[in-house]
């Protein structure tokens, strides 16, 4: 995801998960919750309206942080802004683990379906939201902001959790690197019918979110050709990694933080040989987990080539 966490501060800390609020939500807030005053017969009703939003966007978000623990993933950031919420999760690299992480989000919406459906149908036999208008107009605008986000996100372009729910069943086809090629030139295409919708609907949202998707997708076909590089590349015999047990890939992979020289840090033993910098863990970079380099070490280094 493009990353949304210049400019969010943070609101609270839930089960180690920090949720941060983009300053932006609010200049949108005051815009949307006004547009709508003749909805209801007071404000508050909008107030309560636009808060619900973005309280079924935290728990879907939730959906996907708390899965992806469930799968040994790491998940501790979400952040809220007016176009939805983006949970910044990083499963197993496997497409069970990815699958379950993303398809937890839209769960929670189905889930939420029952729940909001309840009282209306129950009204529809005895008509005890008679009397409480707004109560059932926010009812049912609730109840179509649920169904719009979960029809919206569904949509198969990247990396809405359509996209990336098709990219993880691809992955048990064709790969890592493939699936998430495809994924990302079907969000280009994706992007393609954003920009006219929002032509056609003359909506600055509709285009503020294709320019966010354009963004995620080139970073998306950027990291899908790196992958198909390091799929490529000769393995280092002598070294596996800790968690995953890959062998590292032979190459100027690293990049010195400091200096930015890119070197290969199995070959100069996690020194970097422009600045001499000493990094104290080295990241795999097929799992992306850190560890020291006494710990990827096991038997004397070798290089191996792979055809």
């Amino acid at each position: 995801m493009a990353s949304l966490r210049k400019g969010a501060f943070r609101l609270f800390r839930l089960a180690g998960i920090d949720v941060f609020l983009h300053w932006s939500w609010f200049i949108v807030a005051v815009i949307e919750i006004n547009e709508r005053t003749t909805a209801y017969s007071s404000i508050y009703w909008n107030i309560f309206e636009y808060l619900a939003l973005f309280l079924i966007v935290g728990i879907h978000e939730f959906g996907h942080a708390l899965a992806c623990r469930q799968v040994g993933g790491t998940a501790n950031q979400i952040i809220l802004w007016p176009l939805g919420g983006v949970a910044y999760v990083s499963p197993p690299p496997r497409p069970g683990a990815t699958l379950w992480s993303i398809a937890a989000g839209p769960l929670v919406n189905v889930l939420f379906l029952p729940l909001l459906s309840a009282p209306l149908l129950f009204n529809h036999y005895s008509h005890w939201l008679a009397a409480m208008p707004d109560l059932h107009a926010f009812l049912r605008a609730v109840l179509i902001i649920n169904i719009g986000l979960l029809v919206f996100n569904m949509l198969p372009i990247y990396p809405l959790d359509g996209g990336q729910i098709l990219r993880s069943l691809l992955w048990f086809v064709i790969g890592r690197a493939r699936s998430l090629l495809v994924a990302t030139v079907l969000g280009f295409v994706g992007v393609v019918g954003l920009f006219a919708l929002a032509l056609w609907q003359q909506s600055v949202w509709f285009g503020i979110l294709a320019v966010f998707i354009l963004l995620n997708c080139w970073n998306g076909l950027n990291h899908a050709r790196a992958l198909l590089r390091l799929a490529k590349s000769p393995r280092r015999v002598g070294f596996a990694c800790p968690s995953c047990k890959a062998s590292p890939p032979v190459g100027q992979y690293w990049i010195c933080p400091k200096c930015r020289t890119s070197f290969d840090t199995f070959q100069t033993l996690a020194v970097c040989p422009s600045c001499s910098t000493q990094f104290p863990v080295t990241a795999c970079l097929d799992c992306g987990a850190r560890h020291p380099m006494t710990q990827w070490a096991s038997t004397p280094p070798q290089i191996a080539q792979t055809f």
